[in-house]
């Protein structure tokens, strides 16, 4: 059985895997589970997307005229991070690259991530550095799966994803797991989404034109949750219709085009990092209308 860390304070208390890092438990101030239980719809909860998100063409990275086999959101998410601290409201969790990356993945990194309860809210932190001497390529995102409905005998339908923003702009959809060029008219209305399943029919919905940087998952008489972030500049919101889960996902990155097979470096959605340089990258779930609110008045 995979080792389990488990964090909390303020109410909240989170349970992280060592095996892709990957968070599986998040019960809030109501005691009440928020997180996907995995299960056969799909195994996982919130794993990390690392180094890329989504597919690329024939599941294939080029770079400097050599092909590497690269499969759908990267390697991380199967990879055991090694444990570099430990508190009783924090963890901190790394990966680097070795001689099993290298096979997929020509670059050298060190990716840490911080998992943090504090102010009644778990803060996400992704530091992504590059060690080498020539620049790294990457994407990265996170995949977390909450329940839905929130609550047992709650509709599916009696749940909306309120942005922070008004959000006109077309959305994105995938073709076989790639990015179909043509935008799709938004189903949000003016900020707010009224879920429905049949949403998902047709795989993910992607906001790659996005204004908002924190959206509320509600229901009537549930705990709202809120996610923010910052350094993300995607939204991809995932679900099977037949399974009792909604992703909300901040990337940054994309699937390949459904007509791109070119060099990696030259990726829609692929950011660069100069040699012995880093990014930060970060998401906070907070639960209940308290601690939500300290995010959407601002205050975090």
């Amino acid at each position: 059985m995979d080792e389990i860390v488990t964090i909390s304070g303020d109410g909240l208390t989170a349970r992280i895997k060592h095996m892709g890092a990957e968070l599986c438990s998040l019960v809030g101030p109501a005691n009440e589970e928020v997180l996907w239980q995995a299960g056969a719809a799909w195994p996982r909860h919130a794993p990390i997307l690392f180094p890329i998100v989504g597919k690329l063409s024939n599941d294939t990275l080029h770079h400097r005229g050599r092909n590497y086999r690269m499969t759908q959101h990267g390697f991380a998410r199967d990879r055991r991070f090694a444990l570099e601290d430990q508190t009783a409201s924090l963890v901190r969790f790394s990966l680097e690259d070795d001689a099993l990356t290298a096979e997929a993945y020509p670059f050298h990194f060190k990716l840490n991530v911080t998992f943090r309860v504090e102010a009644g809210a778990l803060t996400v932190t992704y530091h992504l550095a590059n060690p080498g001497e020539s620049s790294l390529g990457a994407s990265i995102g996170a995949h977390p799966a909450f329940r839905w409905p929130l609550r047992p005998g709650t509709a599916k339908t009696a749940h909306t994803i309120t942005f922070s923003h008004i959000e006109r702009a077309p959305v994105r959809r995938l073709r076989n797991g790639l990015l179909d060029p043509v935008a799709r008219a938004s189903p949000v209305d003016a900020d707010v989404l009224a879920l429905d399943p049949s949403f998902f029919s047709d795989d993910a919905l992607i906001f790659d034109q996005l204004d908002s940087r924190w959206v509320r998952y509600s229901a009537p008489g549930c705990e709202p949750i809120v996610i923010a972030w910052s350094g993300f500049n995607a939204l991809g919101l995932w679900a099977k219709p037949e399974a009792e889960f909604l992703c909300i996902e901040p990337w940054s990155g994309i699937a390949s085009p459904v007509d791109f097979d070119g060099a990696f470096l030259d990726k829609p959605g692929v950011f660069t990092i100069a040699p012995d340089e880093s990014r930060l990258f970060s998401h906070i779930i907070a639960i209940g209308e308290s601690s939500s609110k300290a995010i959407t008045d601002g205050g975090r």
